[in-house]
């Protein structure tokens, strides 16, 4: 028998399906704690959303925060942030070393004393800078060098009377005014009284004013609601008592601008031209470039240029970098000639110099390029002296011959004058100029002189001290002045020096008390400094004898002379410089010459050993003045602007009651 397979089907062991879906479910299919742990999971984490968005929100039923009144003080900075990005005005431009303008015309306002008023009005200034060893021409006119026209020339002149003394203004004038300084006499001064109040009659007043919202209730209920919560931490403080309050926009971040770091780095460029054939560290070295960047720098320039040496027409341009501490790094240098360049360098990250790609054009670059650099011709072989380049540069400059005269007279006692200049030496000036169509044939008043020679710069400031006298000191308030002189005679020859010897009369070997200077007879002899003379006559053994009393307890004597110049007497007062008497060979003498002595305290002393003191030393009041006038004249030198240099003025204006003449 056949099966048949079609309907065959095995149900198997499952149950039947039902169809509509009434069935009750299956209580073994439901677990009840798998059911209260998600309910208890979800109430607990609305709970716990809850109570954050509470507090996020701090406890205000609106989303967003209401405005609140903050300090300046709390408003957000930058500085505690370690991020470098910072808000500033702009890029920092690249500024240059130095001025290279030789002539600059200055119109300033100057307070001038006349009589017992004081009258400001526009003077016009310059500064010049000159290269003293430039070659200039041989035609120039002065008079040829004498030492003795030099230091005997002492006498006060014309542009030296008080009355002539300029001070500069710190606030510019637009036309002449005429200041009369008058006391003020609290003495006889009168008060108007009859506003006082009592203290009855100030309760009165507050009595009957009373509180404005005291007993005014519909002003009260009108009042706009303030939220305390808007007020932070000020809710308890009155507004009266508030310090300075901003309001800031909602949901705005503020990033406050503030100044550009101290400590940060600064970019500068400077400009050497070359004015003739020499090596690059030489020209480095001539500009006060010096230490390890300088032969690094020289040594890579020299690598890539192929020589060491650069030609007469060449221009360095240096990059330098002054870091917080002021120390300065050369980071690049560029190479031109005319106005092609030739090759650029800059300091890589390891320190290392590497070509690099031309810099940009700047206004320094550009001025060199257009000759704006005072290019100097100096002929090596045949350098001036210091006399000569002072006199040659001054009338070169069309500047009054008298300038020159006052430039050798306060530099004379610092350097010797018939020394040749070195070809790197300069000399600036800061005058009075003369005024157009004036007929004042008075020295000008030179304020200021800076004279770099050798390498070494001495820098000179004039200034009038409370007892009247102007002379130049340093920029420590140091007279210019030595306090003696330790030469009397200024065209003499040294002879013998200070110490036991075999006297050329005598013959036996005794102390020489003095040094011995040698000159033609009546050759002038000077004072060696201000003092009193104490003895002008016939001394034995030292013949026509000068004796002067100077301060501090210093003498000195001067001895063999062949007469005394007029009006030298015991009690005659004498200045540094003034003529005395003349060479001669009066006592024990075998020939003209001058026996100098300088005591101290009665000790008598080696003149040609003995540290003296500065002539004279600004203190005090003086020395406060000094320093204000002195920061002025810096400020305008170094081209700082109006502002700056009126915040330099001081304090010479205060508690003083003037009245103006316009």
């Amino acid at each position: 028998m056949i099966e048949d397979r079609r309907f065959n089907n095995d149900p198997g062991e499952e149950p039947a399906l039902v169809a509509d879906g009434r069935r009750q479910p299956d209580r073994r299919q439901i677990s009840i704690r798998w059911l209260a742990g998600t309910i208890l999971t979800g109430v607990t984490s609305c709970t716990l959303m809850g109570v954050a968005l509470f507090v996020a929100l701090d406890g205000r039923e609106q989303l967003a925060t209401p405005p609140e009144l903050m300090t300046q003080s709390e408003l957000p900075t930058l500085e505690a942030e370690e991020s470098d990005e910072r808000k500033v005005d702009r890029i920092a431009q690249i500024v240059p070393r130095k001025n290279f303008d030789d002539r600059q015309h200055f119109d300033l306002s100057i307070m001038q004393k006349q009589g017992e008023k004081e009258v400001i009005r526009t003077q016009p200034f310059e500064l010049v800078r000159m290269a003293l060893a430039e070659d200039r021409p041989n035609n120039l006119k002065y008079p040829p060098f004498n030492a003795l026209t030099i230091f005997s020339d002492q006498t006060v002149k014309q542009g030296d009377k008080p009355e002539n003394n300029l001070q500069i203004y710190g606030t510019k004038v637009e036309t002449e005014i005429t200041l009369h300084s008058i006391e003020f006499d609290v003495n006889t001064a009168t008060f108007d009284d009859s506003d006082q109040l009592t203290a009855d009659q100030a309760e009165q007043n507050i009595r009957a004013a009373g509180f404005v919202l005291g007993d005014n209730i519909t002003r009260v209920a009108a009042l706009h609601y303030l939220d305390p919560a808007q007020l932070g931490h000020f809710g308890s403080i009155k507004f009266s008592e508030m310090p300075d309050v901003k309001i800031i926009q909602e949901n705005v971040s503020i990033s406050p601008r503030i100044a550009p770091n101290d400590n940060s780095e600064e970019y500068a460029e400077d400009i050497i031209p070359f004015r003739k054939t020499q090596t690059i560290i030489n020209a480095l070295n001539d500009a006060n470039y010096g230490g390890e960047d300088a032969d690094k720098i020289a040594a890579a320039l020299s690598q890539f240029n192929g020589s060491d040496t650069l030609r007469a027409g060449n221009v360095l341009r240096i990059g330098i970098e002054t870091n917080a501490s002021g120390d300065d790094h050369l980071v690049r240098a560029s190479i031109y000639h005319g106005m092609h360049h030739i090759l650029s360098i800059s300091l890589n990250d390891q320190k290392q110099f590497v070509r690099s790609n031309e810099p940009e054009m700047t206004p320094l670059l550009k001025t060199a390029f257009e000759g704006g650099v005072p290019l100097t011709h100096i002929n090596a072989s045949n350098l001036p002296t210091i006399y000569d380049a002072i006199y040659r540069s001054v009338l070169s400059y069309d500047m009054p011959l008298t300038t020159a005269r006052q430039l050798i007279r306060v530099m004379a006692n610092d350097v010797d004058l018939e020394d040749r200049v070195s070809p790197n030496d300069t000399l600036e000036v800061f005058y009075a100029a003369p005024e157009k169509d004036s007929e004042d044939t008075a020295e000008p008043e030179i304020r200021f002189i800076s004279a770099t020679l050798g390498g070494v710069t001495r820098k000179y400031y004039r200034f009038r001290s409370n007892d009247g006298t102007i002379d130049y000191y340093d920029s420590e308030g140091r007279s210019s002045k030595q306090f003696l002189l330790r030469k009397p005679v200024p065209n003499a020859i040294f002879r013998s020096p200070f110490g036991p010897r075999r006297h050329p009369v005598l013959g036996y070997v005794r102390m020489h008390t003095g040094v011995d200077w040698s000159a033609p007879r009546g050759s002038p002899i000077v004072a060696a400094g201000d003092g009193v003379v104490t003895k002008a006559g016939p001394v034995r053994g030292y013949g026509n004898q000068t004796e002067i009393r100077h301060a501090n307890g210093y003498v000195t004597s001067y001895a063999h002379q062949n007469s005394f110049a007029p009006g030298i007497k015991a009690g005659a007062k004498v200045h540094q410089g003034q003529i005395i008497g003349y060479v001669g060979s009066s006592g024990l003498a075998t020939g003209p010459h001058c026996h100098f002595e300088v005591s101290v305290n009665n000790t008598k002393v080696d003149p040609m050993r003995i540290r003296l003191p500065d002539a004279k030393s600004l203190h005090g009041k003086d020395l406060e003045a000094f320093k204000r006038d002195r920061n002025k004249l810096e400020a305008l030198i170094n081209g700082q602007d109006d502002q700056k240099l009126a915040a330099t003025t001081g304090t010479d204006e205060k508690n003083r009651t003037s009245r103006s003449d316009i």
